[in-house]
């Protein structure tokens, strides 16, 4: 299985991410021109190498209406008590890219804000496939609803800086990009180091991790170390929460490329995020199996309930006849379903059965790869399921379109399979 891993031993943060998957790239500068040629307002994007601690790696730099993101940071300095966008580069995060309207700009200059209606907009016009903008968009709404609750306003009334939305817009698709360009089957994310101590942003001194920060890395691995300052940006945080598969450690795998995503500020440990892309063995899936005896229910009423239970989201439902106390027959019925489903599984059980007691089994489960799609043929169109994986592959037709054929032509199932001959 072709597995990436991402270590965050010194946090995350959008531009370190693109940076440490560019460098998993066959084609970096090529990559590079085409996300340039996206037409984000005002930004171009350069590819640098940097060194820490001895390690050389990537540091992508984005400049907006010709001003480098840290001749912007200088500009806009810690006296105004406010960052106006990412500033995972320095790990110097006094906050944030994301805030309201009223923040009290004392410079020369005014920025415009701009809100998730205008984001779309911009998003809506690049030249990438609809899967690549929903992704964009969904980490964009991750970082909307995190401010939404912790300044305690509708997502609709949050604003971006200006400048601070066109670099993060950047990082955002960039990355969005490189892992639908690498397209592992499997994203795995270390536990993420937030950093300590405390961070200033507009509205005053907030411990670290930030609010927005925090609520995005709900049930997500986090630890504070002995690092001061904010390691994870919101950014940063909505990338990983919104591709990671799983958290927890590296993986045995056999390693093929390993990237290095270099921020600027340097610590006594090397500032960098670094990702691993390589070959995993094939694990089994985890699922649970529910099941219970019914001695006191009639077969209407047992297929009634199995319906029910597959409603609910069960991924199997089948019964088996067996024998019980005082010898009477009885039917076992068994429940497959994903860990996460189990409460609701148990519910459904207890409520469509007369049964007063659920058993639970833990099992392993290994499945091949699925899709459906349809294709046309001179009868209509035909459902197609195909299966691969371990060595198979398999085509199977939609049996309820089958039959419509068969019933069509007046002819057998079997004689309407051989008719739409897909392969």
């Amino acid at each position: 299985m072709k597995t990436l891993y991402i270590e965050c031993n010194m946090g995350a943060a959008g531009d370190m991410l693109m940076s440490a998957l560019l460098e998993l790239h066959p084609d970096p500068d090529g990559f590079m021109e085409r996300l340039n040629k996206l037409g984000i307002p005002g930004v171009t994007i350069e590819k640098t190498t940097a060194v820490k601690c001895g390690i050389t790696g990537t540091h992508v730099e984005v400049s907006v209406n010709g001003v480098h993101e840290d001749e912007h940071m200088h500009e806009h300095h810690h006296d105004h008590h406010h960052h106006d966008h990412e500033h995972s580069r320095e790990h110097d995060h006094e906050h944030d890219h994301h805030h309201e309207h009223d923040h009290g700009h004392h410079h020369a200059h005014s920025h415009s804000h701009t809100g998730m209606h205008e984001i779309e907009h911009i998003i809506g016009h690049f030249d990438l496939t609809d899967k690549i903008k929903n992704d964009i968009l969904a980490v964009y709404h991750l970082i909307a609803e995190a401010e939404s609750h912790a300044h305690g306003r509708p997502i609709d009334q949050i604003h971006f800086h200006e400048v601070g939305t066109m670099d993060a817009v950047a990082d955002i698709t960039g990355v969005c990009m490189l892992m639908n360009e690498l397209a592992p089957d499997k994203i795995i994310t270390s536990p993420v180091h937030v950093g300590s101590g405390k961070v200033r942003c507009a509205h005053g001194i907030l411990p670290v991790p930030a609010p927005a920060t925090a609520y995005i890395l709900k049930d997500v691995p986090i630890y504070g170390g002995a690092v001061q300052g904010e390691l994870c940006t919101p950014t940063g945080a909505a990338l990983l929460k919104h591709f990671a598969d799983e958290f927890g450690n590296m993986p045995v795998m056999k390693v093929q490329k390993t990237g290095y995503g270099m921020g600027t500020k340097d610590f006594e440990t090397a500032n960098c995020l670094r990702v691993m892309l390589g070959e995993t063995a094939e694990t089994p899936d985890s699922v649970l199996e529910l099941c219970c005896n019914i001695d006191d229910m009639t077969a209407e009423e047992i297929g009634f309930a199995s319906e029910r239970i597959l409603a609910a989201g069960a991924l199997e439902v089948f019964t088996i006849p067996v024998g019980m106390k005082k010898n009477r027959p009885g039917t076992l019925l068994s429940c497959l379903c994903r860990p996460e489903d189990k409460e609701e599984m148990i519910g459904t059980i207890f409520r469509c059965t007369s049964t007063i007691g659920i058993r639970e089994h833990v099992c392993g489960r290994y499945v091949l790869s699925r899709t459906e799609d349809a294709v046309e043929t001179p009868y209509g169109s035909v459902r197609v399921k195909r299966s691969e994986g371990y060595g198979v592959k398999r085509i199977k037709t939609e049996y309820d379109d089958i039959v419509r054929i068969a019933e069509e032509k007046n002819i057998s199932i079997n004689e309407a399979r051989r008719l739409v001959e897909i392969e």
